[in-house]
């Protein structure tokens, strides 16, 4: 007999924009939670109210910390159906002979070897049970390099070739890895950020978490190393 559980995922970068929408676009669907982001108080904040959810304040780029923080939420009788992360950061105005060795590092560890830490922490319950999805955000942007967006480019292409690499790795196990590019996102932060432009062309956030939503159900089971673009109509 098949065992049943109510679907549980996984979320990082929780406390933001895109985290929040798909962490109640899910929940909304009734899946179980376990939120991740280094604010444990605005996360309390956020989602403290609702059932069925687990919160870890944890930095993903401390890896021994992520896998203990991971492996007691998930318990003895762990099943993880979806893996989405979320986390990143972005920086902009620095040529590449101005980059700092700090910005370069702050980007690469927020965008790419965060991935790497959580890989550590999911990857073996996934492989374990033989099923899960994982979703990654990169960028449209980091097609290929822009002015002034080197290092962050350089990091989410990064972020991509791994996503596609861990899908190479896992689909004969019966996982999913895919990634989403999404242009720009409809944030309070982007429209201050960008006054002039017109957001009304800019993705939605709650959008974007039903195309993650879509890509973590059994309906993209055929789906694998995939790079999504959802770019609204920018």
């Amino acid at each position: 007999m098949k065992r049943s559980h109510k679907k549980t995922a996984l979320i990082t970068g929780a406390t933001g924009q895109l985290g929040w929408a798909v962490a109640n676009f899910l929940h909304d669907q009734g899946w179980r939670l376990l939120l991740l982001a280094r604010n444990g108080q605005a996360m309390q904040l956020a989602f403290g109210h609702l059932p069925d959810v687990v919160l870890l304040d944890v930095d993903l780029t401390q890896r021994e910390a992520l896998i203990a923080r991971v492996q007691a939420a998930l318990g003895q009788e762990a099943h993880l159906d979806a893996v989405c992360h979320l986390a990143g950061g972005f920086h902009m105005g620095d040529g590449v002979d101005a980059l700092s060795l700090p910005t370069w590092e702050y980007l690469l560890n927020l965008n790419t070897t965060s991935f790497l830490n959580l890989a550590a922490a999911v990857v073996p319950t996934l492989k374990q049970q033989g099923a899960g999805h994982v979703v990654t955000v990169g960028a449209a942007a980091a097609a290929r390099g822009q002015a002034h967006m080197g290092a962050y480019c350089a990091a989410k292409s990064a972020l991509q070739r791994l996503t596609e690499a861990l899908s190479a790795e896992l689909k004969m196990d019966g996982i999913n890895v895919n990634c989403v590019l999404p242009t720009v996102l409809d944030t309070p932060d982007n429209r201050a950020a960008m006054p002039d432009a017109n957001p009304a062309t800019w993705v939605q956030p709650k959008d974007l978490a039903e195309v993650i939503g879509f890509l973590i159900t059994d309906g993209a089971r055929a789906i694998h190393g995939a790079a999504i673009p959802v770019a609204g109509r920018v």
